[in-house]
């Protein structure tokens, strides 16, 4: 679900980045290498961040997930917080990147609206 083409990225060392986030970024990459996702505000996820093998964790309604490649970051589009939601590829967003997220965040995952579904439908 991420796109290494896509974003806008950032060099991880650049003036006034939180010494907090960069501890989160050097733990991440001595348990996952150089590329993997990580909280980029609070610990929430722990503090060595997250291998891309491994379900990402909540989508919140507010930016929280990091990229990392190497030696740049940037946080997740709108685009892939929906598809990490399960949300096809073709389910439209709002323009603005923040109003995006923040449905997304507030929303419940399809699949597993469908299993829910389905167990209604089963048991009834």
């Amino acid at each position: 679900m991420i796109d290494f083409e896509a974003g806008r990225w950032a060099q991880i060392n650049r003036p006034g980045r939180s010494a907090r986030t960069l501890a989160r970024i050097a733990a991440g990459r001595r348990e996952h290498g150089q590329r993997f996702v990580a909280p980029y505000y609070g610990s929430g996820s722990g503090q060595t961040g997250r291998s891309l093998a491994r379900p990402l964790g909540t989508i919140t309604t507010r930016d929280r997930w990091a990229v990392i490649d190497c030696d740049r970051m940037r946080m997740l589009s709108a685009d892939e917080c929906r598809a990490a939601m399960g949300f096809p590829a073709g389910y439209r967003l709002p323009a603005l990147h923040r109003e995006a997220v923040h449905l997304l965040g507030n929303a419940v995952c399809p699949p597993v609206a469908t299993e829910i579904i389905n167990a209604l439908k089963r048991a009834a």
